[in-house]
């Protein structure tokens, strides 16, 4: 359980690609490692490693990978390994775990210099892997998200750092009579303004942070795994932002994994370490959320990963 060589030596396997490179009839170590400009011993000895753990196997001529070993580049696992990812570079933050657990602040400004977001920001090949990330990610479960929540209650709705707008325009399919805004930083707006392109007037895409100004005056507020990626003091701030926008008959609405229903340990730890941020438990949304007005009326299993909680303005 402690031991580190298996879960980087997948890490440097999905980063160097060597299922693609070795799939079909495989290949030899010595032509690869010039191809891949890394040391031939050294590769011999991962790709022994890896075939100890069936992701490749030995042939006449070298190595080739498995159906298993194929698993590594695949989907969302792929990007989440590959250590050149947003994900992957993210979770070599662990190594300053103790910082984190002693301080209370994510790891992440301590390994790499500056927090995760000013990361991106500063490395577009970072951001388009985010992107993907989350894209992936939500692939499975936008038809759950949207299908089991009344969405149709509501004329318009604003996802507050909605990506690439694969939940929105998920209710905006299913729902014909409701008008979307979309509102998250460029680059990620002009994905989602091609994503969103095909509903015409009925969604907008702007181009901000959710520590800005929002549109105002719609009658729900999504944010969709948004408040677990920061701290309190941040929280309060997007909060503040939806708050301020929202009508007196509007509704602010928390999807997120949890902490006492669906969050994992693993991930609630991932996202201290990250971002200084966790997976909160359902009394301490409501402690944020009353800070601000707001009241909890109800709160509904959406996926097997997340929950949806509906607030409301105490003065509504």
């Amino acid at each position: 359980m402690a031991g580190l060589a298996t879960p980087m030596a997948l890490r440097v396997a999905a980063t160097l690609d060597l299922p693609g490179h070795l799939d079909g009839e495989g290949g030899a170590t010595g032509p690869l490692a010039a191809e891949l400009g890394v040391s031939p011993v050294a590769l011999e000895l991962l790709l022994s490693h890896l075939t100890t753990l069936g992701c490749f196997e030995r042939t006449a001529a070298g190595y080739r990978t498995t159906a298993f070993g194929a698993k590594i580049r695949a989907g969302l696992t792929g990007v989440l390994l590959d250590l050149n990812a947003a994900g992957g570079r993210a979770e070599l933050a662990f190594v300053e775990l103790l910082h984190s657990v002693t301080t209370g602040e994510g790891g992440y400004a301590r390994r790499y210099g500056q927090d995760f977001w000013t990361d991106l920001a500063e490395r577009p090949p970072l951001r388009e892997s985010f992107d993907r990330q989350m894209a992936l990610r939500f692939r499975g479960e936008v038809a759950q998200l949207v299908g089991g929540f009344d969405w149709g209650r509501f004329a318009s709705v604003v996802d507050v750092g909605g990506g690439q707008g694969e939940l929105l325009a998920g209710i905006l399919t299913a729902q014909p009579g409701v008008r979307g805004w979309l509102v998250d930083l460029e680059p990620t707006a002009a994905e989602a303004a091609r994503v969103l392109s095909g509903f015409g007037a009925r969604a907008e895409v702007v181009a901000g942070s959710f520590f800005d100004p929002l549109p105002a005056g719609a009658d729900a507020y999504v944010l969709c795994d948004i408040l677990h990626d920061w701290d309190d003091e941040h929280a309060h701030l997007v909060l503040a932002r939806c708050v301020e926008a929202l009508p007196a008959h509007g509704r602010l609405l928390v999807v997120e994994p949890v902490g006492d229903r669906w969050a994992s340990t693993e991930i609630d730890l991932a996202m201290l370490v990250i971002f200084g941020g966790r997976e909160r438990r359902v009394g301490e949304f409501e402690d944020l959320a009353a800070a601000h007005g707001l009241v909890l009326e109800a709160v509904t299993d959406v996926t097997g990963q997340r929950s949806l909680l509906e607030f409301r303005r105490a003065d509504g």
